[in-house]
């Protein structure tokens, strides 16, 4: 007999989804500091919708020898070396997500972490860039799979941009308030949780018993 009862762990075969953003001092994830990271562990309620949960945020300190565009500080307002920051080394912030991610992954019964993100990839690269910079092990995230709320959002509601896939789903978003990690991370996480509980909605989800054929 079937288990009905709501479950994270098989809603995306043993994946726990969680939401990063980050600010970065450029486009290039080799060269250029990253700046800001957050993350939105996803949960799940007892009627089987998802819903944002845990969330981490560090500002983070540039590595020796990072590269640090203008053009960038300027678009997210940050400055890097203001006193008052608070920043961490790379080190402390990617440690420090990662055993908060492990520690859900466990409670959930999920075999690993994957990646949701506003073109993802970028965070992912930049993630990927500082686990192998400073030799972090264990990294709880799939290396490269990952899913994307600009292509969720194409495909959901005709928008790829951020604050207009949520203008479009009903879903609050200042423009004042964007480009810092946490709030769009927190946007991303409540777009991507409202797509999937309008699919489930819809009679997407959970999938029909495969019927017996002779």
């Amino acid at each position: 007999m079937t288990d009905h009862i709501p479950s994270l762990a098989k809603r995306f075969r043993g994946y726990l989804p969680v939401v990063i953003d980050v600010e970065t001092g450029g486009f290039n994830h080799k060269t250029d500091a990253l700046l800001e990271i957050a993350a939105v562990i996803l949960d799940m309620d007892e009627n089987g919708n998802l819903e944002p949960g845990q969330q981490i945020h560090r500002h983070v300190a540039p590595f020796e020898g990072a590269n640090i565009e203008q053009a960038a500080l300027d678009f997210t307002g940050i400055d890097p070396y203001h006193p008052f920051r608070g920043a961490v080394t790379e080190v402390e912030a990617i440690k420090d997500m990662f055993k908060a991610v492990r520690s859900a992954m466990k409670e959930e019964g999920c075999n690993r972490a994957i990646l949701v993100g506003h073109n993802a990839f970028f965070d992912r690269d930049f993630v990927n860039a500082a686990v192998e910079r400073n030799g972090i092990k264990r990294n709880p995230f799939h290396p490269f799979s990952c899913f994307d709320t600009a292509t969720i959002g194409g495909l959901a509601v005709g928008q790829t941009v951020l604050a207009k896939a949520c203008k479009a789903a009903h879903i609050q978003f200042s423009n004042a308030e964007a480009h810092s990690a946490i709030y769009d991370a927190v946007k991303t996480a409540e777009f991507f949780c409202w797509v999937v509980n309008k699919w489930k909605a819809m009679g997407g989800w959970p999938l029909p018993e495969p019927r017996e054929t002779d």
